[in-house]
């Protein structure tokens, strides 16, 4: 391993087809024979610390289609809590449905499970019928994972019956020192960042793209007024710049000074801090204060000229659904994916169909949004918005913080990477928008 690290960071790319590949590397990983350790505890009470493990494992061989990336850095998701604390179901269920399909998916069926969505590397071997893709590619990868055996995921592959996200869903994910990914998930590396900002943004950034912008989503045009929960944070930090870089208004709403403070440095003008101004949107556990919606709407409105919102940008799910739905505009859209407070979804009925609101579902992106998404990192029009970056034997402790929201933004993963700064092959680029850069990078705030 040490070698092929070497030859990237010496610039010789052109080497890695030549140097040996290792039998065996570090990776993050869930057992199996440990996914009832958390049975009868609260889910806020799960740590991640005790499940995740950094350990050996061995090195797949790429079969068709398929290529082996040496991974220079990767980031923390919400998927990867869910993964470590086994919620709402351990991943090995869906290892073991995936492992079902074909002899070369049987071989993500193991009693381990390398975790992680996100990578940023360079591709070391190519599978038989690779063509886009040569050894020595600086590349990021998104996490869709399509088997495009059935005609429904031709026209946007997100429809595709086997569709899985790469490192939850799938085995080998980008948390380790190398990872397996096919080779329609691999995109350019953005030449003016570095190797922990290029790889912050995949998951995050495709799945806001899609979500807000996209014909897909919400189709956000010029003009529009955009709330936008959880603004600061990985997902959201993305949908304020998407929104402010289309010419429409975001509303962001955050849960702390500092965290507004974050959406200023972005550009937003219109900041609500929910936790200062004391909204509570559930009266207890079943019920909800329909009084609180009314509060939130006429602050928006305060905020906006009267305006409410053609878009809302939902991910919280259970504790802000019901108010995202009585906020939005008559004829708006309520746009969502995630529900990291919650699965179930309760609303008043009267203010969607009467209203002639819209709810969408979303989820990730498919290859021509994630393209796009990261076509917009690479001309410098969107940033990374890294809060913190750890090393790999990090990872369990970060997964822990952003299960308990001690996090804004993206917290990034050096995998082999041996520290921060290195992978920028485009000074000039990278000279005209550091300030920028600087400016999306922001400490951890709680």
């Amino acid at each position: 391993m040490q070698k092929i690290l070497d030859a990237i960071c010496a610039g010789e790319l052109d080497e890695v087809a030549h140097l040996p590949v290792p039998e065996f590397y570090r990776g993050v990983v869930l057992h199996a024979d440990e996914t009832s350790m958390f049975e009868g505890v609260a889910s806020r009470d799960k740590d991640p610390r005790r499940s995740l493990h950094l350990e050996e494992v061995a090195t797949p061989e790429p079969a068709a289609g398929e290529v082996l990336v040496a991974v220079m850095a990767s980031g923390i998701n919400h998927n990867t809590v869910w993964s470590s604390i086994f919620e709402p179901l351990p991943t090995f269920g869906f290892l073991s449905r995936y492992g079902r399909t074909s002899p070369q998916a049987a071989r993500h069926d193991l009693p381990y499970h390398v975790l992680g969505s996100d990578l940023s590397g360079v591709v070391l071997r190519c599978g038989e019928g690779v063509t886009g893709f040569r050894p020595g590619a600086e590349v990021v990868a998104h996490c869709l994972s399509v088997e495009l055996d059935h005609p429904d995921g031709h026209s946007d592959t997100m429809l595709d019956p086997e569709q899985r996200i790469w490192g939850f869903e799938t085995n080998f994910g980008g948390l380790a020192e190398l990872a397996l990914v096919k080779a329609n998930q691999l995109m350019p590396k953005p030449r003016h960042l570095t190797w922990e900002e290029a790889a912050a943004s995949g998951l995050v950034n495709s799945t806001a793209y899609r979500q807000l912008v996209s014909a897909n989503g919400a189709r956000l045009k010029q003009g529009d007024t955009v709330l936008i929960w959880g603004a600061s944070g990985g997902l959201g930090s993305y949908a304020t710049q998407l929104a402010l870089n289309g010419g429409a208004t975001p509303v962001c709403v955050v849960s702390s000074p500092q965290k507004a403070e974050v959406c200023r440095r972005m550009g937003a003008e219109l900041v609500i801090d929910r936790s200062a101004e004391g909204y509570r949107f559930w009266k207890d556990e079943h019920t909800q204060d329909v009084g609180e919606w009314r509060r939130f709407g006429a602050r928006i409105r305060e905020l906006t000229g009267g305006e409410d919102p053609d878009i809302v940008f939902e991910h919280p799910g259970r504790e802000t659904f019901g108010a995202s739905v009585y906020v939005a505009r008559r004829g708006g859209t309520i746009v969502t994916c995630a529900s990291t407070s919650g699965y179930e979804h309760t609303f008043d009925n009267r203010y969607l169909w009467m209203h002639l609101k819209r709810i969408v579902g979303t989820h990730f992106a498919n290859y021509r949004e994630a393209w796009e998404a990261n076509r917009l990192i690479a001309k410098g029009q969107v940033h990374p918005t890294l809060s913190q970056v750890v090393p790999l034997d990090g990872t369990a402790q970060a997964v822990h913080d952003v299960h308990h929201n001690l996090h804004q933004g993206k917290v990034g993963v050096l995998c082999l990477a041996p520290q921060e700064g290195l992978g920028v092959t485009d000074p000039v680029l990278r000279s005209r928008h550091e300030s920028a850069i600087n400016r999306f990078r922001t400490p951890n705030v709680s």
